[in-house]
């Protein structure tokens, strides 16, 4: 999963106004959570989704952690690394 993505879709769970709980956002978000656009559905028709190989890590999931100072351990792995910049995320973005 990369960490490339700094805005959320208009699709976004994250997003205000979504429908979704804080204790869902907050599950989803305790660990890696692709961004939906670029998953696909599970075949078994439970509804659910399955990133695929290159999917990137959803970004309104990334604002919603940073906004609470709680990244999870990936993110932070990944900052130290490179591969991941809290500062290109949209914090203005209307994530809960």
């Amino acid at each position: 999963m990369n960490y490339t993505l700094t805005k959320p879709c208009d699709q976004c769970p994250f997003l205000i106004g979504s429908g979704f709980t804080a204790r869902s956002l907050d599950a989803h978000s305790s660990g890696e959570f692709a961004c939906h656009k670029t998953c696909t559905l599970d075949e078994d028709g439970d509804g659910t989704y399955q990133p695929r190989k290159k999917s990137p890590h959803c970004a309104g999931a990334l604002i919603y952690l940073e906004k609470r100072e709680k990244p999870h351990q990936m993110m932070r792995i990944c900052a130290r690394l490179g591969m991941y910049d809290p500062s290109k995320l949209d914090m203005l973005a209307p994530v809960r």
